[in-house]
């Protein structure tokens, strides 16, 4: 499956980044399966390997953050370049904000937040995917990756714990939560400042 991914540095094709059909083209409620489908090889759920799972995690180094290339910005920053430059960022916190909040918790959270997008793919809110809707989609997702796919790796604790954390920054009600959405927005600014810089 690896081999068959998009790759970043591939000239893009017209749907380069899309992981799913546009809402318009589906005729049966999205599922995980929509986009697995599609895939050449489809992984196997309920092992004890953690391989399946990280092999659908390599969509997310390849799909190409959506909002950018409305932009024009053709070979611009992967989901995954973005989860980690988040989570560098929560390391890089004040001790004004290290005293108070679990800046290892934050640092997960950075690094699960878009994990969904592996099948989901980046909906932006001009794709006209209600929130609702992009809300079920990821949380479908998170319960295939977390529980089909780790629910049996380790007795299944470190699937549950992705998905506590994903599930936390999603109700954004902890200290964390907030800080790490706030996180979210400052590595868009950074990311839109280079993108000027670079274009000039």
């Amino acid at each position: 499956m690896v081999e068959q991914a998009l790759q970043t540095n591939d000239p893009p094709g017209p749907t380069s980044g899309i992981s799913s059909q546009p809402p318009s083209a589906q005729t049966a409620p999205w599922t995980p399966h929509t986009v697995l489908s599609t895939l050449p090889d489809i992984p196997t759920p309920h092992t004890s390997s953690p391989l399946p799972f990280l092999h659908i995690l390599s969509r997310l180094k390849t799909t190409k953050r959506e909002g950018w290339r409305r932009f024009g910005i053709a070979h611009g920053e992967s989901i995954a370049d973005h989860m980690y430059r988040m989570s560098i960022l929560t390391m890089l916190a004040p001790a004004s904000l290290t005293s108070r909040l679990n800046i290892p918790r934050c640092t997960q959270m950075a690094l699960v937040h878009d994990m969904a997008e592996s099948l989901v793919g980046d909906i932006t809110p001009v794709d006209g995917v209600l929130k609702a809707e992009k809300s079920r989609r990821e949380t479908a997702t998170m319960s295939y990756l977390c529980g089909d796919l780790l629910g049996k790796v380790g007795g299944g604790v470190a699937g549950e714990e992705m998905r506590a954390v994903w599930q936390e920054y999603e109700d954004g009600e902890t200290l964390e939560a907030r800080f790490v959405h706030d996180v979210d927005k400052m590595e868009l600014l950074l990311q839109m400042m280079e993108y000027e810089r670079a274009a000039q």
